[in-house]
C-alpha cells in the first residue's frame, strides 16, 4: 500500500470544504471495508483519503409515520439487522443487510458506502428502489434530492460530482409489503448472483402497486417497469406472476463471470422473480 494523506473532519461543513478543495482528486472512506481492499491489492492508489466516521450529521436511523425513514449514510448494516425500526417497518432491508459479509464485516459496511460504490451487485439497493428511496446529496452547493434509482449510472460510477457527499437515505412509510430474495452459492458471505426485491401493495387480491427491482444482471440495479405494469390494477394469480417473471427475465442482461454464467443468472431472475411474487400473493 502506497503512502496518501489522510484527513478526518469531525464536521459536515468541514468535510465538504476538503472535498471542495481536493475536487475529485480523493477517495472518501466510510467503513472501508472495500477501499482498503482494493488498496492493498493496488487496484486503488489514491493520493488523499477523507475519512467521513466522525461526522454526526451523516448519522442515525430516524422514522415518522407521517414522513417515513431518514437513514444516515454512515448507518452500519449491523445497525440495519439489529434497529427495531427497520426490522418493524422495512424487513426486506433488514433481510438484505444480514444477507451481508459476516458479522463483523457487517459491524463495519455502511449503507452509504454499499450504495455508492456503484456495484450492481449491491444488496442494499434494490430492496431500497422498491422501496421509492430518494438519495440526499449534499455540497458546498447545498442540497439536492435524486430518486435512488436514477443514483446509478453503471459499474462503479454513481450521480455523485466531485465534492459532493451522500447525506442520507429517505424512504416514504411503507406501502405494501417488501421481499428480497438473493442467489449465492452459499448461505452467506458470498456476492449476489442475483438479487430480486419486490414490493406490492394489494388490496382484496388486486395490486394497487407494484415494484421489481434486480441486481447483479444488469451494469446497475434494474427497476422492471413493463413487469410491474403487468401486475398494477389486476389480481395477482399464476398466469400475472409468469408473465411478470418472463418480462423480468427479458429485460435483464447479466454476464458470465466466476460466479455464475448469464445463462443461469436469468434462470434465477425468473426463479425469484416467480417465487418472491408468489409469496406476496399468498398463492
Amino acid at each position: 500500500m502506497k503512502a496518501f494523506d489522510h484527513y478526518s473532519p469531525e464536521t459536515l461543513p468541514e468535510a465538504l470544504e476538503l472535498l471542495a478543495q481536493l475536487n475529485g482528486r480523493t477517495h472518501v472512506n466510510a467503513g472501508g471495508t472495500d477501499l482498503l481492499l482494493k488498496m492493498k491489492s493496488g487496484i486503488l492508489a489514491p493520493k488523499t483519503i477523507v475519512n467521513i466516521k466522525k461526522l454526526p450529521e451523516l448519522q442515525g436511523i430516524v422514522y415518522d409515520d407521517t414522513a417515513g425513514l431518514k437513514l444516515g449514510a454512515l448507518t452500519t448494516l449491523r445497525q440495519l439487522t439489529r434497529s427495531a425500526i427497520i426490522s418493524d417497518h422495512y424487513p426486506a432491508l433488514a433481510c438484505a443487510a444480514g444477507l451481508m459479509a459476516s458479522e463483523q464485516i457487517r459491524s463495519f459496511a455502511t449503507v452509504g458506502g454499499n450504495l455508492c460504490n456503484g456495484s450492481p451487485s449491491a444488496d442494499t439497493a434494490p430492496p431500497l428502489i422498491a422501496l421509492d428511496s430518494t438519495a440526499v446529496i449534499v455540497s458546498q452547493s447545498g442540497e439536492r434530492q435524486l430518486p435512488l434509482e436514477e443514483f446509478f449510472h453503471g459499474p462503479g460510477q454513481t450521480a455523485l460530482k466531485p465534492g459532493e457527499l451522500l447525506q442520507e437515505i429517505h424512504v416514504p412509510p411503507p406501502a405494501g409489503q417488501t421481499i428480497y430474495r438473493k442467489h449465492t452459492p452459499r448461505a452467506c458471505m458470498d456476492i449476489a448472483v442475483v438479487g430480486v426485491a419486490i414490493r406490492l401493495r394489494l388490496v382484496d387480491g388486486v395490486c394497487q402497486e407494484a415494484r421489481i427491482v434486480l441486481g447483479a444482471v444488469a451494469p446497475v440495479p434494474l427497476r422492471v417497469k413493463e413487469a410491474e405494469a403487468v401486475l398494477t390494477g389486476e389480481r395477482v394469480d399464476d398466469g400475472r406472476i409468469a408473465q411478470a417473471a418472463k418480462i423480468a427475465t427479458e429485460s435483464c442482461s447479466p454476464i458470465d463471470d466466476v460466479r455464475s454464467s448469464a445463462w443461469y443468472r436469468k434462470r434465477m431472475v425468473s426463479v425469484l422473480t416467480r417465487r418472491g411474487l408468489e409469496s406476496l400473493a399468498g398463492l
